[in-house]
């Protein structure tokens, strides 16, 4: 059987699974046929998928109660993701939308930085809709719509991060090859992989960190915490293939929103 659409790696656990395959196919189709501006099409998931991500949610939630930042747990709580089946991107957006004026546009897979950033800037964002291999709940190579939702789509309802993610696409939209690296550095290790100070403990606000049962688990005495300082974050090179060696705390959730914002504005 071809497989034109979706091209995994050899080593992705459903390299060899032609049923897992056959799905990110026909997937990425109901991405590909979406046009800008149009409602988004709704994926029929198979009751293992829906598993998988029941499975994942029921061992991320206490632990966004316990390590993820307060202004984050408050917004997850108004927005009440299902965690018995993976919600439609079409059943979000209403309340995306009616809070800060994001929405989620799917996309098959992987795109590139620029493009990601640049439809920040439209208050847009890009989001896969198939889920991981049901044989490695806890591992995905790349984002999935757990990493989507879980961990960016609560957060976009925050008027903070949002006008914040609105930012980095402004900036991408302004800068050259050069600059545009350091943006995607900057948006990597902050709205990604961001920790953050908050009543004495460490507490996480990147995407990256409340998507993953690992990372969430471990960011706090695995990786080396690295002080504050935008400058050196955005010439701080990342590898999305492993956990993160590094993570840079900010000060505070305020101080992380205005300090990023005033870089991307310079």
């Amino acid at each position: 059987m071809d497989f034109d659409l979706v091209t995994l790696d050899r080593d992705h656990p459903g390299f060899r699974d032609v049923g897992y395959r056959a799905r990110r196919d026909a997937i990425a189709q109901v991405a590909l046929a979406h046009r800008a501006g149009e409602p988004v099409s709704d994926v029929e998931y198979a009751e293992e998928e829906h598993a998988t991500w029941a499975e994942v949610w029921a061992l991320l939630w206490p632990l966004h109660k316990a390590r993820v930042c307060r202004a984050l747990v408050e917004v997850q709580l108004r927005l009440a993701l299902p965690r018995a089946h993976i919600p439609q991107l079409s059943a979000l957006n209403p309340a995306l939308e009616a809070a800060t004026g994001f929405s989620m546009e799917p996309v098959a897979g992987l795109v590139s930085p620029r493009i990601f950033l640049e439809r920040l800037a439209k208050r847009s964002f890009l989001s896969t809709q198939y889920i991981r291999h049901y044989s490695r709940p806890l591992y995905t190579p790349e984002p999935d719509v757990i990493h989507e939702l879980a961990g960016h789509a609560a957060s976009l309802t925050h008027p903070g991060i949002a006008a914040l993610s609105q930012r980095f696409g402004e900036a991408a939209l302004r800068a050259d090859p050069t600059r545009l690296q350091r943006i995607i550095n900057l948006y990597w290790y902050t709205l990604e992989f961001g920790a953050l100070e908050e009543d004495g403990a460490l507490k996480a606000y990147g995407a990256g960190l409340l998507s993953s049962v690992g990372e969430l688990s471990r960011f706090d005495t695995e990786a080396e915490l690295r002080g504050w300082d935008v400058d050196r974050i955005a010439d701080t090179d990342f590898d999305p293939t492993d956990y993160q060696p590094q993570v840079y705390v900010a000060p505070s959730f305020d101080r992380m929103l205005s300090d990023l914002t005033d870089w991307l504005a310079a």
